[in-house]
């Protein structure tokens, strides 16, 4: 996804409408075949994965019923982000929201169905939830290919089978991997978090995915700024019209002071929406109240990614992500031993983290837009040496 919208967005800086449009299209067919090998080994390793959190034997089935039943709609997920891609990369947001959206619709209808049953329509419950989800991504998908496969898009006519070319594929691996990295780690970090988690029961377990969830409209709002200053950013450095890259992203900075309010002060009132147990609503509204405080640093972190990967940098936010977010687990290891904390000594390492990558990741993107505009980038400092030691390991790699 982030290859695509980088490549295509700085091929079209450059009016380079034909090299964008190859871009797509070998894109397209990488996150084919890697979402078919993502799929199978989901598929194969649900009972694995889920004997992590150590559950009860009935819980741990439906658990590994749900992943395997989900299992082809995470093959249409990851294809859906790429054709996302697609078009942010073009600059135009609208007509996946509008995709997605028609998605979303379905899921919302036929969780309720499929869960409780209706008419002739039998309570099939966990397993209801993931037949929604998977047939609601089957309609993303079948519209995306529709759109860019059946029609002509807006950068020329796509092909759904094509072959893969070295040169297209090692500019989109060197700028999609690092992210890809930083996004499955991210993602295992935070499955250990919550085997942390789990040690206070189903409270811990409750409060970290439900919290997450409802944390994610102030993370996924400011990745729509990120996608959105990304494609910006990128074709204005196709263009070299550096001046503009600059004052768009201090503009899409600007975003993040009303959702950290409302978590520090309606944290109680935002998580009772979902769970009213006494205790987990308790426990919920600590864990927003000690996020709130990392949100606006949370939005920086995503702002500033966006601005380094339309700049074809996309190793700096993937080194500082996953150095930082690695240090949430030995973190909170040591937090929860405070009797004082607790299971708040987890939230603790989670807001910490973050408030220092919106921090550390500002002052890197700033001393590389001056050298950017200076007309040379080259790497000065602590953080300029890890970029350099990144870079030279990835050209190794290669």
């Amino acid at each position: 996804k982030v290859g695509a919208e980088v490549t295509i967005s700085q091929s079209l800086g450059a009016r380079a409408g034909r090299r964008a449009r190859a871009y797509a299209n070998q894109s397209a067919m990488l996150s084919t075949i890697i979402a078919l090998g993502y799929a199978c080994f989901i598929y194969i390793a649900a009972p694995m994965l889920v004997g992590l959190f150590h559950l009860e034997e009935n819980i741990s089935e439906l658990a590994i019923m749900y992943m395997r039943l989900v299992t082809p709609g995470l093959f249409f997920t990851f294809n859906n982000n790429t054709y996302s891609g697609l078009y942010n990369g073009q600059g135009n947001s609208k007509t996946p929201l509008k995709i997605v959206a028609t998605g979303l619709i379905f899921n919302i209808v036929l969780d309720p169905l499929l869960i409780y049953g209706y008419g002739f329509v039998p309570a099939m419950g966990t397993a209801g939830a993931a037949i929604a989800t998977t047939f609601s991504q089957l309609v993303v998908f079948s519209i995306f290919i529709w759109n860019l496969y059946f029609r002509n898009s807006s950068i020329g006519k796509l092909y759904f089978i094509t072959r893969l070319r070295a040169r297209f594929v090692k500019r989109i691996v060197s700028l999609g991997l690092p992210v890809s990295m930083q996004s499955a780690l991210f993602a295992m970090f935070s499955l250990t978090l919550a085997t942390v988690a789990a040690q206070w029961g189903h409270i811990g377990v409750a409060v970290q995915s439900v919290g997450a969830q409802i944390e994610a409209i102030t993370w996924m709002t400011a990745a729509g700024f990120s996608t959105a200053l990304a494609a910006f950013t990128g074709q204005n450095f196709g263009a070299r019209n550096l001046g503009r890259i600059r004052l768009g992203y201090h503009y899409t900075l600007k975003i993040a002071l009303i959702a950290c309010l409302a978590f520090l002060f309606f944290s109680k009132e935002i998580f009772s929406v979902f769970i009213n147990e006494p205790q987990t609503l308790v426990a919920g509204s600590a864990y927003l109240k000690i996020l709130a405080i990392s949100q606006i640093f949370s939005a920086i972190e995503q702002v500033t990614a966006g601005a380094f990967n339309g700049c074809g940098r996309t190793t700096p936010p993937a080194i500082v992500g996953i150095i930082l977010t690695g240090a949430r687990i030995p973190l909170a290891y040591y937090l929860v031993t405070f009797p004082s904390l607790g299971l708040n000594g987890i939230w603790w390492s989670i807001s910490l983290s973050s408030v220092m990558k919106g921090i550390v990741l500002a002052i890197w993107y700033q001393s590389f837009q001056k050298r950017l505009e200076n007309g040379q980038y080259k790497p000065v400092g602590i953080l300029g040496k890890m970029h350099a030691v990144a870079s030279r390991l990835w050209q190794q790699f290669n």
